[in-house]
């Protein structure tokens, strides 16, 4: 038995898959599992002491020298895919039944809690990646992929080689990997830095979501700028209460305040929200904080939003931005991206070009180009404050009615719910509630709690339709000339996940399907 002591750490278990199996320089990763057991107090091993050529718990993707992870979820036990690993060529196994025996030909790494053990050797083995380049996370309830869109340009514009890790999609470089969530978990995240670093990855911006920091996600992942965006209720079905919610979200600014192997950590905060003075108190580095307020030290002034764009001047930098983005949601965004491109010392003509040459992320407040008289705009709004703050651009841009259409997730915070159809009832002319991804929920009870908020505003045209995809022909349908019709919840995604499983479903494709047999005619509700 070998006996180890070591940091504790938390984790998450999901895969996707990618081929990072060596370090920068092309020699094979390997690691004896007597070093990765010396990580983990009470560890222990049984069989020999074999070298582990990578760490897989996804049985179809193992191969020869691998360590396998039987994971133990609610429906699926990776013990049972023993036999298929090992026909792959595992070597090893990962487990936390202490009474245990591999069977023959294979050695078991056995350890009081899988989660703790994979965020500690995960890192460890891929040899600590995100030290090899630079790390800007940006985390907050809103505002996040825009941001590290925005921050991918600039550093490109640089003449820099970007990686991206967040909700609507990974790229290493310019190829594209899907992602389940928006943070990976470690071992699906290690594999990506490590795949990053045998790239050459100079940069990565990742979103960092409340998920990631409470389960320890990010574990071993060195960052070097911090960017705090906003705080609005979301997610209170994990985290119980706004405070713990607060709380994961200032782990990402503890994080960038350690001392580490790489220089020049900078937490960038908004400080015109009501949750930047807590963050900057886990902020124990160089800070700069932004936002309109004259309290900022980089602020935004003089902003122009119109319907194609937006004008904004950056002070004290003096750079005067004329930008395809829209809405004040956005200045922040911008904001946030600039203040972290010159906290990693990005020259201030380059900021400028880049964002003023960026024009939109998939699904965030994005036009969907169709031959009709009205707008019809999609985005991921799926928070009391997006949803606010998507109706309130709409209404600086619109000459006609707001036709809102939107739902709420099931299995998901239930408190926002009732919050949100009463912001689309106080903030648009016509409502139509309908499915988002209900999953496992009866979609008409998610509607009754939807249609409670829309009831304490009264006197407002609406409708509730369960079909997502009747509901966006509904609101065609009813679009005239000069109207604004807002499809919100799903932006960039491609499917809808029901009670019967997962399907494809894509909000542009069905506004371009209605507009094609609806025409663009008008009726009133």
């Amino acid at each position: 038995m070998i006996q180890a002591a070591g940091k504790i750490f938390i984790g998450n278990s999901r895969r996707v898959n990618y081929n990072c199996g060596k370090r920068k320089g092309g020699e094979a990763l390997t690691k004896k599992i007597s070093e990765l057991a010396l990580l983990i107090p009470d560890a222990r091993i049984l069989g020999d002491d074999v070298s582990i050529s990578g760490i897989e718990h996804d049985s179809r993707k193992v191969a020869a020298g691998n360590l396998f992870v039987c994971m133990e979820g609610a429906h699926v036990d990776g013990h049972k895919f023993i036999p298929q690993a090992k026909e792959r060529g595992a070597v090893a196994l990962l487990t936390t039944r202490q009474n245990f025996t591999p069977p023959e030909g294979l050695t078991a790494l056995i350890v009081p809690d899988m989660l703790n053990a994979l965020a500690v050797i995960v890192p460890y083995f891929y040899d600590y990646p995100a030290r090899s380049m630079r790390v800007i996370g940006v985390t907050g309830t809103n505002g996040k992929t825009t941001t590290t869109y925005l921050l991918r340009e600039i550093f490109m514009g640089a003449g820099l080689s970007v990686g991206l890790i967040g909700t609507i999609q990974i790229l290493i470089g310019d190829e594209k990997f899907p992602n389940p969530n928006t943070t990976p978990n470690v071992i699906d995240l290690q594999h990506v830095l490590a795949e990053m670093r045998a790239r050459k990855i100079q940069v990565v911006v990742m979103e960092v979501s409340s998920h990631a920091l409470a389960e320890h996600r990010v574990a071993g992942v060195e960052f070097d700028t911090a960017i705090f965006t906003n705080l609005t209720q979301d997610h209170l079905d994990f985290h119980g209460t706004m405070e713990n919610y607060l709380r994961a979200k200032a782990k990402l600014f503890d994080m960038v305040s350690r001392k580490g192997r790489k220089q020049n950590k900078t937490a960038v905060v908004n400080v015109d929200d009501a949750a930047g003075e807590e963050i900057l108190r886990h902020s124990r580095c160089k800070r700069i904080t932004y936002g309109l307020s004259d309290s900022a030290d980089l602020r935004g002034v003089d902003v122009d939003v119109r319907a194609d764009g937006m004008n904004l001047f950056l002070v004290p930098c003096s750079l005067s931005l004329r930008l395809h983005l829209t809405g004040l949601f956005n200045a922040y965004n911008v904001l946030a991206a600039a203040g972290a491109a010159l906290s990693e010392n990005i020259r201030p003509d380059i900021i400028k070009r880049a964002l003023e040459s960026f024009r939109s992320v998939p699904g965030r407040f994005e036009r969907v180009f169709i031959d009709a008289p009205f707008e019809v705009i999609v985005d991921y709004a799926h928070t009391p404050d997006g949803v606010k703050n998507v109706l309130q651009t709409a209404a600086q841009i619109v000459d006609g009615k707001i036709i809102t259409v939107f739902g709420c997730g099931g299995d998901r915070d239930h408190a926002k719910r009732p919050i949100m159809g009463r912001l689309a009832a106080e903030l648009s002319d016509v409502i139509i509630a309908t499915s988002d991804n209900p999953r496992t929920e009866n979609p008409e009870k998610i509607l009754d709690d939807v249609e409670a908020g829309i009831r304490e505003v009264g006197g407002k045209s609406y409708e509730r339709i369960a079909d997502r995809r009747a509901a966006i022909f509904k609101a065609i349908e009813l679009a005239e000339a000069g109207d604004v019709v807002l499809i919100l919840g799903k932006g960039h995604e491609t499917y809808q996940i029901l009670n019967t499983g997962t399907i494809h479903f894509d909000d542009r494709e069905v506004v371009k399907e209605a507009i094609l047999q609806l025409g663009t005619g008008g009726e009133s509700i």
